[in-house]
């Protein structure tokens, strides 16, 4: 398991919340304990259940925790490619992303996917801490435990992050466990680009985007899908929202943002169609051996 997820979950700005693919909220009940979907599996299940233990274990502190509710990884890719028609709709807008959020500046789809579902100005657990005094803010933060640090030593999480995980996880320490993860990742990695009909339809959908005038740096399954994306983003005019203007920095407005988003979403479309195909086969066998970075978006 990616030791991400729990940074970010266990964080003291880390909200109560979070949203479904549809926009529905997910919030801990009356209990102060999430309750489990019933569809969710193995890896969703005991992301919910290390969330619950953290709030136990804090409220055993003395302290308030609200537990996060993690996002299915199938949802946050969900309109980065792997459901065609959501993806469409979200390119026919938003284009890959990079100018949407100067031209729709109130419109939280533009911020893209899972981080505009996560885009909370204010949250219960950061609303908590900030009515503690500096000591309890010490003590709360001292409680909740964080990531090992390497350079003391330590090869587990700390506070009720660290108990959480034994409880949820066993005994393996976090450090085996990121290597366990890393491991399986290369593997499932491997897997992907070494599969034939995976294999021939990347080359495909890179002999389509050669024809749409479209560079082409990788072929492989794993890369393929966020290419142009990466690509864009990269030579992005003004890389948004800020552009150098002398000695100052200078945001782009809607009105110069606008013609540049208009040319991300004739991009954005042309990648789609061209990789309409690729995806159909990738996604599926990505979603049973998902690989980080590895996405087709």
């Amino acid at each position: 398991m990616s030791l991400l997820p729990l940074l970010a979950a266990c964080g003291t700005d880390a909200g109560s919340e979070s949203h479904s693919a549809d926009g529905e909220k997910t919030t801990a009940g009356s209990s102060g304990q999430l309750d489990v979907p019933a569809d969710s599996n193995a890896d969703l299940k005991k992301q919910y259940l290390l969330e619950n233990a953290i709030a136990a274990c804090m409220k055993k502190q003395g302290f308030t925790y609200t537990p996060v509710a993690p996002e299915n990884a199938a949802d946050s890719w969900a309109t980065a490619g792997a459901d065609y028609a959501l993806t469409k709709k979200y390119r026919q807008k938003y284009g890959f992303g990079i100018y949407a959020g100067i031209v729709y500046p109130d419109d939280a789809g533009a911020r893209g996917g899972a981080a505009a579902r996560r885009d909370q100005v204010e949250t219960p657990n950061s609303s908590y801490v900030k009515t503690l005094t500096p000591e309890q803010k010490s003590a709360y933060n001292k409680a909740l435990g964080g990531p090992p640090d390497p350079k003391a030593g330590e090869k587990d999480w700390t506070g009720c992050v660290g108990e959480a995980n034994k409880k949820v996880y066993g005994s393996a320490s976090a450090e085996e466990r990121s290597t366990t993860s890393e491991n399986q990742n290369r593997a499932n990695a491997q897997a992907l680009n070494g599969d034939p009909k995976l294999v021939a339809l990347a080359q495909t959908y890179a002999s389509c985007l050669k024809k749409e005038g479209i560079p082409v740096t990788t072929t492989q399954p794993t890369g393929i899908g966020e290419m142009v994306k990466l690509q864009a983003i990269g030579s992005a005019q003004a890389g948004p929202p800020v552009v150098a203007e002398g000695n100052t920095q200078k945001s782009l407005s809607k009105e110069e943002a606008l013609p540049l988003l208009t040319n991300d979403i004739e991009l954005a479309m042309r990648d789609l169609e061209c990789g309409k195909e690729f995806r159909a086969a990738y996604f599926p066998k990505f979603m049973k051996t998902p690989t980080n970075g590895g996405g087709a978006g």
